[in-house]
């Protein structure tokens, strides 16, 4: 579109967006400052060129001022309706708050409690093989839902003992053994079911995960037999679950019974005093930490100050002069781990 003046349009402003493209206008300046003493050469030079044509008026130059064309093009982020253009960005929230709990001397204890194998039983894991081909999901797991990490929700000391499956599935992530697991969420809380589904499911297809092993894979069910299921409990309910296993997690600690994973609110919300990071993070050392033990793990300790806590460590503990960390492997596929423990 071509104008005979820059148009001027609106900017709008997003709290996440990409830098906006500018207005790029182009202009050339003809207008010169005046040297009178140059103009007056230039005048008499013209008289006396019209004097040789036989004395007509002394020959003026009319300066002529270009019409100037201004082609614009304008970038912005949102939507152009001129141009039919609609750029849209998904943000991934990450609370940034963290608690300590009341009482730090009860953090002592075992990060998961002692983790209880589970009794022999038929595997309801799908046997090793190529990954499935895509089949219709009833969401994206790995796909955050940026409403659940905008506030810090209430941890009720305990509830009613009830839970609720996540009516959310996905495909398998990684290779070989594939095991299927459930997510559920005890009723009465401020935390959607399908929301942790998602957060869970975004860290066990995490390429720092356990997949990486190549030899492990997880796939999200929302009904019918499972290999694991993840518990968000409060922690009286916590403490119940655990306890009926012989385990005391004092309403501060998760643990491993069988093959449910029990993730205590407290944890999930607040995070640990020991772990130097957002929550989120801290959920992701969770849920690698309780399903480590669920496909064989066992603990880990230190290996040198400095160096990255392993997953498998009973980081809540203490550090032991390592960095908090949450993943099995770095960003270069190295197993992240230390000298085991009992």
């Amino acid at each position: 579109m071509i104008f005979d003046r820059p148009p001027r349009f609106a900017e709008s402003t997003f709290a996440y967006a990409e830098p906006r493209g500018e207005s790029i206008l182009s202009r050339r300046r003809t207008d010169r400052p005046s040297n009178r003493r140059t103009d007056t050469a230039r005048r008499g030079a013209t008289h006396r060129r019209g004097g040789q044509g036989g004395g007509g008026r002394p020959g003026s130059r009319r300066r002529r001022r270009p019409h100037i064309r201004v082609l614009a093009s304008v970038a912005t982020v949102g939507a152009f309706a001129l141009g039919g253009l609609l750029v849209t960005e998904q943000d991934s929230a990450e609370s940034r708050t963290m608690a300590t709990p009341q009482d730090p001397d009860e953090l002592r204890a075992s990060e998961e409690a002692v983790f209880v194998p589970p009794s022999p039983s038929p595997s309801v894991s799908e046997s090793p093989s190529p990954s499935p081909s895509p089949s219709p999901s009833t969401q994206e797991p790995d796909e955050p839902d940026e409403s659940a990490e905008q506030s810090v929700i209430p941890v009720p000391a305990t509830g009613p003992g009830t839970f609720t499956t996540a009516q959310a599935s996905g495909e398998a992530v990684g290779q070989g053994t594939i095991r299927t697991y459930q997510v559920q969420v005890e009723d009465g809380i401020e935390l959607s079911a399908r929301q942790a589904a998602r957060e869970v499911a975004a860290i066990l297809a995490h390429p720092r995960g356990w997949t990486n092993d190549g030899v492990n894979g997880f796939r999200l069910v929302a009904s019918g037999p499972a290999d694991f299921i993840v518990k968000i409990a409060t922690p009286g309910t916590a403490d119940a679950i655990c306890g009926a296993a012989g385990l005391n997690t004092r309403g501060e600690l998760n643990c491993a019974v069988g093959p449910t994973v029990v993730v205590n609110l407290k944890r999930w919300v607040l995070g640990s005093p020991q772990f130097a990071g957002p929550v989120t993070e801290y959920r992701a050392l969770i849920v690698n930490h309780e399903v480590g033990h669920r496909i064989g793990r066992g603990h880990e300790t230190c290996p040198g100050p400095g160096r990255p806590a392993p997953a498998m460590m009973q980081q809540i503990k203490g550090l032991k002069g390592c960095v908090a960390n949450a993943w099995p492997y770095d960003a270069d596929g190295t197993y992240l781990g230390g000298p085991s423990v009992p």
